[in-house]
């Protein structure tokens, strides 16, 4: 009988596929390719913030739970840095000035749900912002930097000056992910979740492209 998949390995198969549409949405691929603007990436990062508002809201309201403690570290935290970049691009008043699409809303609102209390559920959406945020973000805040001239002001979101090796942290991630506690039916329910993010993440590429659509009518 040949050994049972890696839980981090039927996660990674499993959601490939919605990975991959996600991360070629009209919006993010615009962008990427040099054809959205300055504003475009300003109203990405607005949305980044209601939602690592809320993933890191949970994470302090997990930090005890025995399951989901082992994947929440310091050297994750990017509200901080998303706050600073907002000043630099929005402004002083930036907390005025922003608001959330509604697909970030229910995003928030499923992050705030789950993060309350289901650990498999926070984990997921854990692990579809971070170890997303420590692949290919780090490849977006290079482009970003390139379009838009920025050094660090601006971009400080996609850089991770904590975690010396982002692939080895990555391989450690799944050594937990593999290594936590969850039954067939649990397993599942978590990559359903992580599914239900990224069609989240996805959704929200749409509403910017729409919100750009209309503001440009």
């Amino acid at each position: 009988m040949s050994d049972p998949i890696p839980f981090s390995t039927a996660l990674r198969e499993r959601s490939s596929t919605a990975h991959s549409g996600s991360e070629h949405a009209g919006f993010m691929a615009d962008l990427l390719r040099g054809n959205g603007t300055r504003e475009d990436y300003v109203n990405l990062v607005i949305q980044h913030w209601f939602i690592y508002a809320a993933l890191e809201a949970a994470a302090e309201r997990m930090r005890t739970d025995p399951v989901a403690a082992p994947f929440i570290s310091d050297k994750l935290t990017r509200l901080p840095a998303l706050e600073a970049d907002l000043e630099f691009l929005v402004g002083d008043d930036w907390r005025e000035r922003i608001e959330p699409l509604p697909t970030t809303q229910r995003y928030v609102d499923r992050i705030n749900q789950v993060g309350a209390v289901w650990a498999g559920g926070f984990v997921a959406h854990h692990y579809t912002r971070y170890l997303g945020d420590l692949s290919g973000g780090l490849y977006i805040g290079k482009v970003m930097k390139r379009q838009f001239g920025f050094e660090t002001n601006g971009i400080g979101f996609y850089i991770f000056d904590e975690v010396a090796d982002p692939a080895e942290f990555k391989n450690v991630y799944r050594e937990q992910l593999d290594a936590a506690p969850w039954d067939a039916a649990e397993r599942e329910r978590v990559i359903d979740e992580v599914l239900l993010a990224y069609r989240f993440n996805t959704e929200l590429f749409e509403d910017l492209a729409r919100a750009k659509e209309s503001s440009a009518a």
